[in-house]
């Protein structure tokens, strides 16, 4: 089958698709074959060996973890997904080193990381929404404690985890501070946020009134890090999925700042399933790439060059048919 399979750690620009044996599902497994794989930063700083301090890997490895495609065999003790069914998931393996990946025609996993894709939702947009999902829902709620009522500050709210965790703050009941590149103002305002202001505005403390959010969800990392950890209210939290916050100066604040790396979690791919179903989530922009351009979607997203979300057509033709559902 063809994946995105690395033998060391390299430069994402140096990736190429290369020839390796199907896998077969052993006990509690299933077997998807992919339609398309979202990318994600995750996925860039992976093969560059960025993530070493924080997931164990094993060589050759194949990159990726967010997938949608069609069942396609199971193994023993598997009750809830059956061979023909389409199905999404995040696809990283927990307890286990970083190995297999979604940027593959097959992947095996436990059939706990999968839920069923909802009629309507396309394979492509399924493939965008686990793993943004998961971080977005799982830093506001689990991690931040975000409350109806309270204001939340997304920044870096025009990416894939940034168009989702707006929307999971409107339904929380919160009001939306939004911080994003000039050029965004319009698409993050249609996903629901209350105020879009320049992230370059972080750094001012008059640029948004004065006004000082309850919590602050950060996208970006660096310097943007340390001015949230400034800008959150006093006694206030911050939530980030792209560094690790200044304790000291967040003690001397009296603020709660922590990073979080998202979970499976099948319940919460249930809620993303229904969610979508019912309508109440907008999708987030999404650009689809052949497998083959997996170096340039890398780059990409390693530029943040993405508004919305990246996935790679691994066999859009298994979606075939789905305008009809």
């Amino acid at each position: 089958m063809r994946a995105v399979c690395i033998d060391s750690f390299r430069p994402a620009a140096d990736v190429v698709v290369s020839e390796v044996p199907i896998p077969e599902p052993g006990p509690g497994e299933v077997r998807l074959r992919i339609a398309y794989a979202g990318v994600n930063p995750v996925d860039w700083k992976i093969c560059q060996g960025a993530m070493q301090a924080v997931f164990p890997h094993r060589f050759p490895l194949t990159l990726g973890w967010d997938a949608a495609g069609i069942v396609d065999r199971i193994g023993t003790g598997v009750s809830h997904l059956r061979p023909g069914q389409r199905a999404m998931g995040y696809c990283r393996q927990y307890g286990t080193p970083v190995e297999r990946g979604t940027y593959a025609e097959y992947i095996c996993v436990p059939e706990d990381l999968l839920v069923r894709v909802p009629d309507g939702l396309s394979l492509k947009a399924a493939a965008a929404l686990p793993l943004p999902f998961l971080t977005a829902r799982q830093a506001l709620i689990e991690a931040g404690g975000l409350k109806a009522g309270e204001t939340v500050a997304i920044v870096g709210a025009a990416g894939g985890v940034g168009s989702l965790a707006v929307q999971i703050a409107r339904l929380q009941g919160a009001r939306v501070l939004a911080y994003s590149r000039p050029g965004n103002e319009d698409y993050v305002k249609a996903l629901g946020a209350d105020r879009v202001l320049d992230t370059l505005s972080l750094f001012d403390p008059g640029a948004s009134g004065g006004e000082q959010p309850d919590l602050i969800f950060d996208c970006i990392g660096g310097e943007a890090l340390a001015a949230a950890i400034e800008r959150v209210r006093s006694g206030g939290r911050v939530v980030t999925i792209a560094g690790q916050p200044e304790a000291r100066r967040a003690d001397e604040r009296g603020v709660r700042a922590e990073r979080i790396v998202a979970k499976a979690n099948r319940a919460h791919l249930e809620q993303l399933a229904e969610l979508c179903a019912r309508g109440q989530l907008q999708l987030p922009q999404i650009e689809a790439m052949p497998l083959e351009a997996v170096a340039e979607a890398l780059a990409r997203s390693q530029r943040s060059a993405v508004r919305g979300k990246l996935v790679l057509e691994v066999a859009p033709q298994l979606a075939q048919g789905e305008a009809a559902r």
